[in-house]
């Protein structure tokens, strides 16, 4: 038995000593890799405006009721007959979708009242709580329960919400089970789903938030306030240039953080977008929050006016958990208004979609960014983005990206007009779905590329679970890390609830036939990873395996 160690332990060696320099010139090549583009479909019918992930690999696609037609059917002849649309009262066209990414087929889904602006989040069973919109769908709650065949389909709460919500953000909670919605216009307040939660009671159904009256302007550019769970139980509340530290278990602000440099207001109509950075467990509990892109003051009333004014290009970090934060402020390669942030496998920051100039709003921008940019955030800093390949397809206001379990990222949407509007205008509106495949799945990869064979599906906190893998030229155990993400409900340049966190691995082994073992630890609290299910990826040499879902 000792001899068999030496000898695993000698070859594991002289692989490591013969592979070093590929490993030097696999990290010195990656940023010169720009991604690659595919068009999954010319339409899919609808503008994907709003999009979540399910647990079941595939994704709920939505815009708005009141568009008029759309270009795809509701099945067997189905109609949906609302007297209170604004535009359409009888209506044989659905305004959802089911993608199914393995099939990349999708089919059309009804939804009743409209949901235009919305917000969601999923509970720990899986179920997409989806709340709020426009006119009749603004005191809606909707549910949608992932199925394996084509019998789910919305279900929808008329009056289930106690105000207004439109352009609200929704947050969920450690319990798994309750969600905050916080804000939408005019709704300087937040009230929990259901009502009847812990952090309910009889005579309260909502709550006033005063800094969200604070933040409103001429603009509002307060409306979708980025909202992020911390590791210490409160919430991260960010809106125009503002942000505070709020425990919603006592209704109390517990400390403002200083003002984002520079002035520019970062939330809806001057959206920029905002992520939680990577938990690490192997670290203190540090909490990190990015926010990139926005426009300057004033920029929304003055593309009003057929002025449209360059968008930030700045991002700023703020490590909250410091004593003192300050905001540390780098610069994009190109400036960037309604662009989307997603967190992609192996910690980097993807951030597409969007324009140069301009704001949120119909017709309200100009100059499209078609080019994503890379963010990696442990890197030396002016050595942070990369460029990647650009889009033909200009993504403008109401388009949306979000990360799929192979680590592709799904692109739609962008309708910057009142309806449908396909022709005589500058910026159509699209109905096509597009996959950008980050530098990470280029086929000179593969030889690093994990392939996960057996993972225990349902976790327990702190508990330690098995990770079984398979690599081709496995490197060493310093360039290992496994993560697992929450993926987000993403609207209006906002991913709510996305997060990641990187977990413990406390022991590698050998087992034989190329694969490894690794024993990790689940999640340390609800705090840092709430209940629910999420996508785990084994990451080596900064290369993620495609995902598995575990709970």
């Amino acid at each position: 038995m000792t001899t068999k160690i030496f000898i695993f332990f000698l070859q594991s060696v002289l692989f490591i000593i013969h592979i070093a320099p590929l490993r030097s010139q696999i990290f010195s090549s990656y940023a010169s890799i720009q991604g690659e583009w595919h068009l999954l479909h010319a339409s899919i019918g609808i503008s994907a405006m709003h999009m979540q992930l399910l647990h079941n690999n595939k994704v709920v696609i939505f815009d708005r009721t009141d568009f008029g037609r759309s270009n795809i059917s509701l099945p067997g002849g189905r109609c949906r007959f609302d007297p209170s649309d604004t535009v359409l009262q009888t209506d044989c066209t659905a305004h959802s979708i089911l993608y199914d990414i393995r099939t990349n087929t999708f089919r059309p889904l009804m939804v009743q009242t409209d949901t235009w602006c919305s917000s969601g989040a999923v509970l720990s069973n899986g179920t997409l709580i989806q709340t709020g919109g426009y006119n009749d769908g603004d005191h809606v709650v909707r549910k949608f329960v992932p199925c394996m065949d084509n019998n789910c389909d919305w279900i929808e709460f008329p009056d289930s919400l106690s105000r207004r919500r439109w352009y609200a953000t929704n947050q969920i909670l450690p319990d798994g089970r309750s969600i905050i919605i916080i804000g939408g216009r005019q709704q300087f307040n937040y009230e929990f789903y259901p009502r009847n939660s812990q952090h309910s009671s009889s005579s309260r159904t909502f709550f006033w938030l005063e800094f969200l009256r604070e933040t409103s302007d001429d603009s509002e550019d307060n409306l979708y306030p980025f909202v992020h769970l911390l590791p210490n139980g409160h919430l991260f509340v960010f809106a125009n240039v503002r942000s505070i530290l709020f425990d919603y278990r006592t209704n109390r602000v517990v400390r403002e953080f200083p003002e984002i440099s520079g002035g520019d207001p970062r939330n809806y109509p001057s959206s920029g977008s905002s992520v939680l950075l990577p938990i690490d467990e192997n670290r203190i509990h540090e909490a990190e929050i990015m926010i990139c892109g926005g426009s300057p003051r004033n920029s929304f009333l003055s593309a009003k006016r057929g002025s449209f004014i360059r968008a930030s290009s700045t991002c700023g970090r703020l490590k909250v958990t410091d004593e003192n934060p300050n905001w540390a402020m780098e610069t994009m390669p190109t400036p960037r208004v309604m662009g989307d942030m997603v967190l992609l496998p192996n910690g980097d920051i993807l951030v597409i979609n969007g324009a140069e100039s301009g704001t949120a709003g119909w017709g309200n921008a100009r100059n499209p960014v078609t080019r994503p940019v890379i963010y990696r955030p442990d890197r030396p800093e002016n050595n942070r983005f990369s460029v990647m390949q650009p889009s033909l397809r200009p993504r403008l206001y109401h388009s949306t990206a979000i990360l799929l379990t192979d680590g592709r990222v799904l692109v739609g949407g962008s309708n910057p007009h009142i309806y449908y509007n396909f022709t005589g205008v500058e910026y159509p509106t699209d109905l096509s779905l597009e996959a950008f495949s980050p530098p990470y799945l280029a086929a000179e990869y593969e030889p690093l590329r994990p392939r996960i064979v057996y993972v225990d599906e349902v976790w327990g906190y702190k508990q330690s679970f098995l990770v079984t893998f398979k690599v081709p030229n496995f490197l060493k155990k310093g360039t290992l890390s496994v993560r697992i993400i929450a993926p987000s409900f993403t609207t209006h340049s906002l991913g709510m609830n996305q997060r990641m966190v990187v977990l413990k691995g406390v022991e590698i082994s050998y087992g034989g036939s190329g694969a490894y073992r690794l024993t990790v630890v689940g999640p340390s609290t609800r705090d840092i990873a709430p209940p629910g299910y999420y996508l785990l990826f084994v990451v080596h040499a900064s290369i993620p395996s495609s995902g598995v879902w575990v709970k």
